[in-house]
């Protein structure tokens, strides 16, 4: 049995040892907290979105006695304040973000590991300053580039034709070219979610979390009726307000998106892992980034979405963290997933 197939559950929940909101600028405090052994190898863990946030759950994909854990919340997310803020928030000041808080922290370099959307930040950080990170680990990858967001608003409608329909005439009742492309879905989402009427706003997002939802579960799910209160429905349009702000921009990093000045990640130890039945983050994600750095080592987990909580995913998720934080490298993987060629 290779030893990323290993049967890894996660571990017991625990709660931070130290937490603050820590100022980066731009009016932004960001909500940073640290779990684990302060004497561990230092991680930082980047949640997906974009526009989500970091939950108790995440900590419990890192062994406490061997890591030191940074998670936090990103810019507008979450914790963070103030909470659903667009100004100043891009890509480029994520990534400055990090690099403040790693430099706050006095730690020198970190395992960055990112899911989703925090796949592609890591990316994006990693190109920047390499010379911090300690390798990556990636998780259903996502890589902001057009074809990826066309994927998720159109492409997969062949998937689940019902769910899209169902998000479709919401966005142009008794006009199909009125949501023709993927572009115009977003554009509706995005005009809805950023106008001045709640009502529409929240409409907007709970289509969307719909459609997202049926993806994640491969099966249609039909919009809630109602938010449980005015708190949870502020949080929700604020989550879809943020994610559309990034796609509509195409997460700031147009053309190769994400994986742009991949070359200077050479030499970096980096294990991608992705659902084979990945609905949301496409596997082509996975397998591009896999062919654009060499020594890269890429693990498909058989019968697995894009939930990091579904077992197997997360059994592969804490084995990965684990072998790192036991042999800061992946070398131990040997040739199980061997390199293909760059086209």
């Amino acid at each position: 049995m290779h030893p990323l197939e290993t049967a890894h559950p996660l571990h017991p929940a625990i709660a931070p040892y130290a937490s603050a909101q820590i100022d980066v600028g731009d009016g932004h405090l960001l909500y940073v907290e640290q779990c684990g052994s302060a004497d561990g190898t230092p991680m930082v863990y980047l949640h997906g979105g974009p526009g989500s946030g970091c939950s108790p759950k995440h900590r419990q994909f890192f062994d406490p006695t061997l890591c030191r854990t940074v998670l936090f919340d990103q810019r507008g997310c979450g914790r963070s304040l103030p909470r659903g803020a667009l100004l100043h928030n891009h890509t480029d000041a994520l990534v400055q973000d990090m690099e403040t808080l790693r430099r706050h922290l006095g730690i020198s370099r970190w395992l960055v590991v990112g899911g989703s959307w925090g796949a592609g930040l890591a990316l994006a950080y990693a190109a920047a300053h390499p010379q911090a990170c300690l390798g990556l680990v990636l998780r259903g990858v996502f890589l902001g580039r057009a074809a990826d967001i066309d994927w998720f608003f159109q492409g997969a409608a062949q998937l689940l034709p019902d769910a899209w329909q169902q998000l479709a005439d919401q966005a142009g009742p008794g006009d199909p070219a009125r949501v023709g492309t993927a572009a115009d879905l977003l554009a509706w989402l995005h005009a809805g979610l950023h106008g001045s009427d709640a009502e529409a706003a929240l409409a907007c997002a709970m289509a969307w979390e719909a459609w997202e939802q049926s993806l994640s579960q491969q099966r249609a799910v039909a919009p809630r009726l109602l938010a449980t209160d005015d708190a949870e429905a502020t949080l929700l349009i604020d989550k879809y307000r943020i994610q559309s702000h990034y796609l509509t921009h195409q997460c700031f990093r147009a053309g190769a998106g994400l994986l742009a000045n991949e070359g200077k990640l050479s030499g970096l130890p980096v294990a991608i892992l992705h659902g084979r039945l990945d609905w949301i983050c496409r596997a082509e994600a996975a397998w591009d980034a896999h062919r654009s750095l060499p020594g890269s080592r890429l693990q498909w987990v058989e019968g697995c979405g894009h939930n990091p909580f579904e077992p197997a995913n997360a059994a592969a998720l804490v084995a990965t963290i684990q072998h790192f934080a036991t042999h800061r490298n992946f070398t131990h993987w040997g040739n199980a997933f061997p390199h293909p060629p760059k086209p």
